[in-house]
């Protein structure tokens, strides 16, 4: 586990495990644990209301890039420049989360091997063909966290999801790994080209599983949709209503979303059958 991601695990406040106990549990030093970047405090309370919008804005149309999420926020008021903009887009994830046509992805690795698209003008029409993975970032009351889902394509069945405070990729190889633990697989993986994705650590684990891999390539933005779906229903049906203020709730509270997601709740897609229905019995939906 990463230094990040243990101070991911930490509650500051928590009313009865005080913070150096956590860090005695987790093995972590109490001063990793209170390191706080310098910023100036103005600027860091605008930046963290600007990420807020932003991320409602980027749910809500997941196609913008840098010019038109500038564009979106000036429209409701807020005289920001794009070089702001890119800074925070980064910060946030956004680039490596959704391709744009046209441009590169900004947290790809040039030295990465890409793989080609192998989704192109194929029938996806039984569970365990096809499973996708994504990242997005979700905000808290005081900072942010990044999610990882690994999803049955074919039935929306979410196999597995990972929290963790840095983009590094030790978060999606631990989601990959776990999803593959429960005895079964894919027949082809496909992901868009983000570093995460595109690294030894990940690829690694789906040759070991002969798993072949697909990756979205360039202006094709959609590629990913039934993901980016599953990030706008849990954000707009859960995170905006709730607000979490710690990792720890957010944990909890995504934990109780996704099996309510797999579940209970039904989808127009798939006959009002839930995507656990699907993925386990095999429900022919189309």
């Amino acid at each position: 586990m990463t230094v990040n991601q243990k101070r991911c695990m930490l509650t500051h406040g928590h009313t009865s495990i005080s913070l150096q106990r956590q860090c005695q549990l987790i093995g972590l030093s109490r001063s990793t644990a209170y390191y706080k970047a310098h910023r100036n405090p103005v600027t860091s309370v605008y930046n963290r209301h600007l990420i807020q919008i932003m991320d409602e804005l980027y749910t809500a149309h997941p196609h913008l890039g840098r010019e038109g999420m500038t564009r979106a926020l000036r429209r409701k008021g807020y005289p920001v420049n794009s070089k702001r903009v890119r800074r925070l887009m980064k910060e946030m994830g956004l680039e490596s989360v959704y391709p744009k046509p046209g441009k590169k992805l900004s947290l790809g690795n040039k030295k990465h091997k890409k793989y080609p698209y192998l989704l192109r003008d194929i029938s996806i029409n039984k569970p365990d063909h096809v499973w996708c993975a994504d990242i997005t970032y979700i905000r808290l009351s005081h900072g942010h966290v990044y999610l990882v889902a690994i999803m049955d394509w074919y039935s929306r069945y979410v196999v597995h999801w990972e929290l963790s405070n840095s983009l590094e990729d030790t978060f999606c190889v631990t989601a990959l790994r776990t999803a593959l633990q429960k005895g079964r697989k894919p027949e082809i993986f496909n992901t868009d080209q983000g570093s995460q994705f595109t690294g030894n650590s990940f690829t690694e684990v789906l040759h070991e599983h002969k798993i072949r891999i697909s990756m979205d390539g360039r202006g094709r933005a959609l590629d990913n949709v039934m993901v980016e779906r599953l990030w706008r229903t849990l954000k707009y049906e859960d995170i905006y209503l709730r607000e979490y203020s710690d990792p720890l709730e957010l944990r909890k509270g995504i934990s109780a979303y996704m099996k309510y997601y797999n579940t209970e709740r039904p989808h127009s897609s798939l006959k009002s059958h839930t995507p656990e229905e699907v993925y386990k019995v095999f429900l022919c939906v189309n």
